[in-house]
């Protein structure tokens, strides 16, 4: 890929710019010579040919948009010149045809993880702490730091000392400027717990004062997160006289899993004597939980015991040429080891339907995913959006100018092989093979479902750069490019950027990947996510608040 620019199929009508291309710039590709009309950024489009308005536009070999007004060849594609346009859908009995990549250099690999009774396992070994109700965030961050503080898991020492710094010389008079943050001491060994990797925290602002429904998706979204592989116990505070009930949401986790055996306290502020009652035994139960849980071991499993989210976000203009397509290919490494593979994100779908349906395995699963796809875009224009308006300021500032293109691009991150199943929001994905997971497309809404269907691990490719994490899925980064690699190397795990500059095929970055996988799901390696403690959580409010 050592060249200016490339196009990415043979059908597309658009060239994208490797390089900044200043105007005027004249380029000989595929034996046709080009000239730029304007400045072209890196990441960025242009047109092969003159086109006139109306025209269709092509991208990845599928529609992406129609050009507004009569264009240039040469001319940059535009947010001014091209609207969004996508391909209708519909069900078609197709012979899908997969041929697995070669799996001999992983076949007898294996990942150290925990062994669950139900036969999942684990890539980590969490407490979680689950709040029914808003009401009882408070109390959550009131034990939250003081459990961090006390067994190790706290990563914002660094700042407590800094601002202690401050203070003593603020009070002596003396001038702050030259103050500076001390290097970052964070040492896991010091945690009293050396099998617990970490206690966690769903804050959450429903369980009440929506809609009933709402509370009823709550209560699956956090049954799913108390019954994942990588949590091994649970504590639930809750108010008492909120929507979501504790009976409701035992009676959910139990219809889930009826095994479920795990460590589970339970405790209710308006039924305690006072805050501190509450705080006390919470602390003191949760503590007597984590002496047997820390009891676990990691122990080897066969790659096939994976499930792996992939999910971009912050993306750019390279995603869908370097980050997604490699973490395809490890997808489809994956899926040819029997190991689960989940995509997510419908929204950005949008474009690529056809393909979907034309992959899945069967009538009534792509049926499924037709309904929900068409259920979720009514839905949005009923509240005067749609699909169309995904790509957000930072997307199309770097070169994806419509939700199509945006579409076709995510969609590589699941590789090629075949969908094996289709589920709504909450459902686990039960069947080795690639699903699809309706979710937002929002960063953090997308990882919260995607945790919820089982992910225990998540790829998470980014052009821009997000901190993005959740609290019981370890969350690794891709970058799409070796500058947003190395300017915030504090967030990412993985560059791509060798396949742009062409010193790596897409294949062995895939295999790379997938590397860095067995090695974070044995504990080996801590993505930064993880490390940064970034927790994000946000259910998927589904309905409307009264």
């Amino acid at each position: 890929m050592n060249s200016l620019v490339i196009k990415i199929n043979k059908a597309d009508n658009v060239l994208v710019a490797l390089q900044d291309l200043a105007k005027n710039k004249t380029l000989l590709f595929e034996g046709e010579q080009y000239t730029t009309v304007e400045p072209i950024p890196a990441k960025h489009k242009f047109f092969m040919q003159d086109m006139r308005a109306g025209d269709e536009i092509f991208m990845y070999g599928v529609l992406v948009g129609k050009v507004q007004m009569d264009v240039k060849k040469g001319m940059r594609m535009s947010v001014e010149n091209t609207k969004h346009a996508a391909e209708p859908y519909f069900y078609r009995d197709v012979d899908y045809k997969w041929e697995a990549p070669d799996v001999s250099k992983f076949a007898n690999r294996t990942f150290n993880g925990y062994h669950r009774k139900n036969g999942e396992v684990g890539t980590a070994n969490y407490w979680l702490f689950i709040p029914t109700v808003f009401c009882e965030n408070r109390n959550l961050d009131i034990i939250k730091e003081s459990l961090y503080a006390e067994l190790g898991y706290a990563v914002d020492d660094k700042y407590k000392a800094y601002t202690h710094q401050l203070v003593e010389a603020y009070e002596n008079g003396e001038d702050i400027s030259n103050i500076n943050l001390a290097p970052d001491q964070q040492n896991h060994a010091n945690r009293v717990f050396k099998h617990v990797d970490g206690i966690k925290f769903l804050n959450h602002q429903g369980g009440c004062g929506g809609t009933r429904q709402d509370s009823e998706v709550l209560s699956k979204l956090l049954a799913a997160y108390a019954d994942h592989p990588n949590v091994a116990g649970v504590t639930v505070l809750s108010l008492g006289c909120q929507h979501l009930q504790l009976n409701e949401f035992k009676q959910e986790l139990l219809q889930r899993n009826p095994d479920f055996d795990k460590p589970y306290f339970t405790f209710e502020q308006q039924g305690s004597q006072s805050e501190e009652q509450l705080i006390q035994q919470a602390i003191r139960d949760t503590f007597k939980g984590l002496i047997e849980i820390n009891k676990f071991e990691r122990k080897p499993a066969p790659l096939s015991k994976l499930t792996v989210g992939v999910k971009c976000g912050g993306s750019d203009g390279f995603s869908g040429i370097s980050a997604n397509p490699a973490v395809g290919h490890c997808a489809d490494l994956l899926v040819g080891l029997g190991a689960k593979v989940l995509l997510a994100e419908f929204p950005e779908l949008n474009g690529v339907e056809q393909e979907m349906i034309d992959r899945s395995v069967d009538r009534p699963t792509a049926e499924k995913f037709i309904k929900l796809m068409t259920d979720y875009d009514e839905a949005a224009h009923k509240v005067g959006s749609g699909f169309f308006m995904n790509p957000s300021p930072g997307n199309i500032k770097d070169g994806l100018i419509t939700d199509a293109m945006k579409s076709a691009g995510a969609a590589l991150k699941a590789g090629k092989s075949p969908v094996v199943d289709v589920l709504n929001y909450t459902e686990p994905a039960t069947k080795p093979g690639l699903s699809l997971v309706c979710t937002p497309g929002n960063d953090v809404e997308a990882t919260t479902g995607k945790a919820a269907a089982g992910a225990t691990l998540i790829l998470f490719t980014t052009g821009l750069g997000t901190p993005t994490g959740n609290p019981i899925c370890p969350t690794i980064k891709v970058a799409t490019n070796s500058a947003l690699a190395k300017r915030m190397a504090d967030i990412i795990d993985i560059n791509t950027g060798p396949i742009i500059s062409g010193e790596k095929t897409i294949e062995e970055m895939g295999e790379d990947i997938l590397e860095y996988c067995i090695k974070a799901a044995s504990g080996e390696v801590i993505p930064k996510a993880v490390l940064l403690n970034q927790d994000d959580f946000i259910p998927w409010k589904r309905g409307v608040s009264l």
